[in-house]
């Protein structure tokens, strides 16, 4: 197709983050735009020149015949707005979590299985310059990796920023998952084991850590600090080299025998647009347009970051909640 009509479900900030992204992109036409609150909707149509403002999914189809579809709405609407995307025969790419627990993110992959779906989520740390380089440099090693993720969350600074009550309690699907996808994303084969050292305690919780074992040998450790301070980070380290992302839009790296850091330049596209939003709308239009090694993030891999959160937080989660 020589032009690519995308359409929006939600109107909020994420949702203008993709409109720039999608907007520079060759030959997309941002076409329509839906959102519960219609004036917030048409405040964004306005802004970038879309024609359509619909009252609904079905009516942003109808009115619309878009090829694709991106949505950003808010966890709790997550699993019936994607239903309502589903029904209609579009490329979908949700931006992540893909649902407010595992639970959801299944029965939403179960739906797209059954319609045969073009559905992608948004896990936008996979195409940030700094994974790239990192994942593109790991390619020429045949080394094993060890992964370590450090993550940081806080309930009650969830609460304070204005959370529901559900997402609050589900805070590790919509936030931690940010940080675990790296582990599968940096991890090489299939998860054998998710050995918990330091589980979950719901409200009391101060760390979470947990080993993650891959059948290629590679290793991970993820660790979370609950209601005290800590980073965001990653690092992948090998026999001869070791990888830093911290923060994780830059990458350093630290070759065997050496103690310094080597910087690695970070691309214009993660200054000039929300980190990975470029290129992750670049390979979602490639994606729709059928082109092999698109490079678009799949619903079955989003849901294996879904279910290792879930492995990981699950020894406790069944009994606080």
């Amino acid at each position: 197709m020589t032009e690519l009509k995308v359409a929006f479900v939600g109107a909020g900030n994420m949702t203008r983050e993709h409109m720039t992204a999608f907007a520079a992109q060759s030959g997309v036409v941002l076409c329509g735009v839906t959102n519960r609150t219609r004036a917030k909707a048409e405040v964004l149509a306005e802004e970038f020149n879309i024609p359509v403002v619909a009252s609904d999914v079905g009516a942003l189809y109808s009115e619309t015949k878009a090829d694709a579809v991106v949505m950003a709405v808010y966890e709790p609407a997550i699993r019936r707005t994607v239903s309502q995307i589903l029904s209609h025969p579009w490329a979908a790419l949700i931006e992540k979590p893909m649902g407010m627990n595992f639970e959801e993110a299944e029965a939403i992959a179960v739906e797209a299985r059954a319609r045969n779906a073009r559905l992608f989520v948004g896990l936008n740390r996979r195409t940030i310059g700094a994974t790239r380089a990192a994942l593109e440099d790991l390619k020429g090693s045949d080394n094993s990796r060890y992964i370590l993720v450090q993550d940081q969350q806080s309930l009650s600074a969830a609460r304070q920023i204005g959370h529901v009550e559900d997402v609050v309690q589900n805070w590790m699907f919509a936030n931690s998952v940010h940080l675990v996808d790296y582990i599968n994303a940096f991890g090489r084969g299939k998860i054998v084991a998710v050995n918990v050292i330091e589980p979950w305690l719901g409200e009391e919780t101060e760390r979470v850590v947990a080993q993650i074992v891959f059948d290629s040998g590679d290793r991970a450790l993820y660790e979370a600090i609950w209601n005290g301070p800590g980073p965001w980070s990653c690092t992948v380290t090998t026999q001869s080299r070791r990888w830093e992302l911290r923060p994780l839009e830059t990458a350093h790296y630290q070759n065997a025998g050496e103690r310094s850091l080597n910087d690695v330049t970070i691309p214009a596209a993660d200054k000039d647009y929300k980190p990975g939003f470029l290129l992750q709308a670049a390979n979602f239009c490639a994606a729709v347009r059928g082109e092999n090694n698109h490079g678009a993030i799949d619903y079955e891999t989003a849901l294996a970051s879904m279910r290792l959160v879930h492995e990981i937080y699950r020894p406790t989660l069944e009994g606080v909640q």
